[in-house]
């Protein structure tokens, strides 16, 4: 028999809306307090600074509104699961897009703001089964929101990397949704069920080929906690850095999936 379909996680579109909003505040919270001193540091994203960091968490919202601008596509033809795949395309040109951004919006948190109130408009007109255009392909409005949470903790982890005590926090939707869809999209790169992946309280998935167990303790099993298993699923951390600094487990002679990471790049 074969094994049966692994059904496609659903998220709550109220909460998904409320994560994207609660998490896009924190960070217009933060950034209100920026010195320019502290808008001039590095970030780890190459050779961005802080502004341009800003900027960019601005635009990744936006993205919202840009491909609600277009025509709905005639029919959905991507999964939200497949979205991390689809982004390294397109990095040169957003590169160029956030340097445009940040020269063009000196005041940060007057734009952030600008960004929510739109954001606020345009969900109070489109339905969450809108489709919309997307790197990925064709999707509702409410599965691409879930990729927003994704762009907005990420980057809200790169931006407290950059400014030591930030300390932006991390809505817990936010959090959740973001671990959840990292962690499906390594279970579609690595299909299997020999190894379980644990992420508590947010996420659990079976992936890599091999044997699978059926009842009791899974033989491989890597387990971490959400921040560390974002970064090592967008590259911020080398899986031997984190197994080196206790930031996760593995165990069994499956659970060595350095070589899948990172899922996003």
């Amino acid at each position: 028999m074969p094994p049966a379909k692994k059904r496609a996680r659903s998220y709550d579109p109220a909460k998904t809306r409320a994560a994207v909003l609660a998490q896009l505040g924190n960070v217009r919270e933060a950034v209100r307090g920026l010195t320019p001193g502290q808008l001039a540091l590095p970030t780890r994203l190459g050779d961005w600074t802080v502004r341009d960091l800003v900027a960019h968490i601005g635009m990744a919202v936006t993205a919202v509104h840009r491909a609600a601008a277009r025509p709905a596509p005639p029919r959905q033809d991507a999964q939200v699961v497949q979205w991390p795949f689809a982004t390294a395309a397109s990095a040169d040109a957003i590169s160029d897009f956030t340097r445009n951004l940040a020269a063009d919006h000196p005041d940060l948190d007057a734009y952030l703001t600008d960004v929510d109130r739109s954001l606020r408009a345009l969900l109070a007109e489109h339905s969450g089964g809108r489709l919309l255009e997307t790197s990925a392909g064709a999707m509702p409005l409410d599965d691409y929101l879930v990729t927003r949470t994704v762009e907005l903790v990420v980057h809200t982890d790169d931006l407290n990397a950059a400014v030591e005590g930030l300390g932006v926090p991390y809505d817990r939707q936010a959090l959740a949704a973001a671990t959840r869809l990292l962690a499906d999209a390594l279970a579609l790169k690595a299909p299997g069920a020999s190894t379980e992946v644990r992420v508590p309280p947010y996420a659990v998935v079976q992936c890599v080929e091999g044997p699978r167990h059926t009842r009791g303790t899974p033989p491989n099993v890597v387990e971490t906690d959400p921040l560390t298993w974002i970064r090592l699923a967008t590259g911020r951390t080398a899986w031997k850095d984190a197994l080196a600094g206790a930031k996760v487990s593995a165990s069994g002679e499956r659970a060595d999936i350095g070589e899948l990471l990172p899922v996003m790049t």
